[in-house]
């Protein structure tokens, strides 16, 4: 699923809502959990999951294409875990 669908989803099972306000909820939450993350705070959603910002160091890495060493940024990305709720419905057991 894609934002859009996420939208247009959203606004069949909502019709009081306009487009455009359905449109502003999803990104002021979508926007919320990228600033939380990007503060280093977890984010979590009960009996779907969490998400998690992690720090991962500089390294070396290859280039795929010629095997040629290149130097990899320290950076942070996000981390998400799903709960057991979510595993279980999707292993058919919930």
């Amino acid at each position: 699923m894609v934002r859009s669908e996420l939208i247009r989803k959203l606004g069949d099972t909502h019709p009081d809502l306009s487009f455009p306000q359905i449109e502003a909820a999803v990104a002021v939450i979508l926007d919320e959990i990228t600033g939380s993350l990007a503060q280093g705070n977890r984010v979590e959603f009960r009996g779907f999951g969490s998400f998690a910002s992690k720090i991962r160091n500089a390294r070396m890495g290859r280039n795929p294409r010629n095997g040629d060493a290149v130097a990899v940024d320290r950076k942070q990305v996000a981390t998400f875990k799903a709960s057991q709720q979510l595993v279980a419905r999707l292993n058919h057991k919930g």
